[in-house]
């Protein structure tokens, strides 16, 4: 059995195996394993992560939408020891091909995603509404999904003078997304994973 030291850098996280599935985020340099949340939850991811790719599509930006495969380097504190892994990333194609050959992990130097999705579910509940919040509107993240099946919500994170702005979606509403303006589906057709309600 390998010890594993009480904290990490962001060095070592990167070079981190422990020849297991696991994923793991690094907060405040400590390991924290991600669930893999119930199917409801990569239904959302996989649904929401279709319908960005065909409104990049649509509209011909040079972007891509990615599912749980992208590191995002955050601010905690005074330490810069922390890296969160949203369910979905939107950003520069650019971006993207230069983190074919490294780690993929957006470092705080390296310009920020377009848009964050998280999906809640009920172990991550506070740390998507409050702490990753404040991390990503620090990194200047101009969009940040909350998709919340538990309380049946989207909350839709606009930035706004370095604060976000927060408009709440339920039931049937149309969700707006400023970064896909015409993105035309419901609270229900999300949180449901389906085209077709």
């Amino acid at each position: 059995m390998t010890l594993i030291k009480s904290h990490l850098t962001l060095e070592e996280y990167l070079k981190y195996d422990d020849k297991t599935d696991t994923t793991y985020e690094l907060v405040n340099g400590e390991l924290v394993p991600m669930t893999l949340g119930i199917g409801q939850h990569g239904e959302i991811a996989d649904f929401l992560n279709y319908c960005f790719r065909q409104e990049i599509k649509r509209l011909s930006q040079p972007w891509v939408s990615k599912q749980m495969v992208i590191g995002i380097q955050s601010p905690r504190g005074n330490r810069w020891d922390t890296v969160r892994i949203p369910d979905l990333v939107v950003l520069l194609t650019s971006q993207w091909q230069q983190l074919q050959n490294r780690e993929a992990v957006i470092l705080l130097n390296e310009p920020s995603p377009i848009l964050v999705v998280e999906v809640v579910s009920e172990s991550t509940k506070n740390i998507d509404y409050r702490a990753k919040r404040s991390e990503y509107s620090v990194l200047d993240i101009a969009e940040y999904w909350i998709v919340d099946p538990l309380t049946e919500k989207v909350t839709i994170l606009s930035l706004s003078e370095g604060f976000y702005d927060e408009t709440i979606f339920t039931s049937s509403d149309r969700v707006k997304s400023p970064t896909f303006t015409q993105f035309n589906y419901t609270v229900s057709q999300i949180l449901q994973g389906d085209f077709l309600v």
